[in-house]
């Protein structure tokens, strides 16, 4: 996987995440905190708004405000993110995106495409 379909591949899971919220929380009123954060959610996903100035601070109002919701967030977003999304991940799970990304940018540096499942599952992150 090299960086376009890495970065193509967190924008999918943003996708998915953010349609997934929606439709748990349409049930709520109009005005509901959580409906907006999916709303949110979703114009973060559309390309309304900036994903790398805004997607942080959406994930960390997801954690602080609502956590029993972080775990349904992709942790690959935390990774891509990075930054303060980062707090939100255990230091033995950041190890693994930093052998990920260095495995990814070796097989960029040989001209190969790194197939991300596969090297999940060789160093034991299976995905």
């Amino acid at each position: 996987m090299n960086d376009t379909q890495y970065a193509k591949y967190c924008r999918d899971q943003l996708s998915e995440f953010a349609s997934t919220l929606q439709k748990r929380t349409e049930d709520l009123t109009d005005g509901d905190s959580l409906k907006e954060l999916a709303a949110s959610f979703s114009a973060l996903a559309n390309g309304e708004r900036d994903l790398y100035g805004d997607g942080p601070t959406l994930i960390s109002r997801l954690f602080t405000t609502y956590p029993d919701f972080g775990p349904t967030l992709p942790r690959d977003l935390l990774w891509f993110l990075g930054g303060e999304c980062l707090h939100y991940m255990p230091d033995d799970e950041i190890a693994t995106y930093q052998q990920l990304d260095e495995l990814r940018h070796e097989a960029a540096s040989q001209g190969k495409v790194l197939d991300l499942h596969q090297a999940r599952s060789s160093i034991g992150k299976v995905q």
